[in-house]
């Protein structure tokens, strides 16, 4: 049984879609699942932004095939660790439940790097023009850190 893992960002064509691609590349896949969505609609169906698919293949990873699609209430079901991206995130994921074991799931993705702290990850989407490059430095060091201890915890 494969283990299930979600990253969930706003419009899922920026920031999860990096963490998706980023995370899988670091687990095995005959353990893990690792998946992405967004809290809104606007983009289900589309590509990742071309921003973000530059910056993975910068770092030898594809993630042009990937689709957007909006975050549901089955995905508590579902996966097993629910990563979201930022503080709004995490509010909106978990207003869509009042199950105590579906919301220990979901985790804001920095606190494993900064706990408690409740870093956000920024959405480069208007941001700096280097800011899918600082958005990928900090998912891949946080992704480093789940990825050790989903491996020990599962692997």
């Amino acid at each position: 049984m494969s283990v299930k893992i979600l990253m969930v960002c706003l419009g899922n064509i920026c920031r999860s879609p990096l963490a998706e691609g980023i995370l899988a590349s670091k687990l095995p896949n005959n353990k893990f699942t690792v998946d992405s969505a967004g809290t809104g609609s606007w983009h289900i169906g589309h590509a990742p932004d071309a921003r973000s698919i530059a910056e993975a293949k910068n770092h030898n990873l594809d993630i042009s095939t990937q689709r957007g699609r909006q975050f549901k209430t089955a995905d508590f079901e579902t996966y097993d660790y629910i990563y979201v991206m930022d503080n709004s995130n995490y509010s909106d994921v978990l207003d869509l439940t009042e199950n105590p074991a579906h919301k220990d799931k979901v985790k804001i993705i920095l606190n494993e790097l900064y706990p408690n702290e409740n870093v956000d990850v920024p959405d480069p989407y208007f941001g700096m023009t280097n800011g899918f490059e600082i958005v990928y430095a900090m998912l891949d060091e946080v992704c480093d850190i789940i990825a050790d201890k989903l491996i020990s915890k599962h692997a």
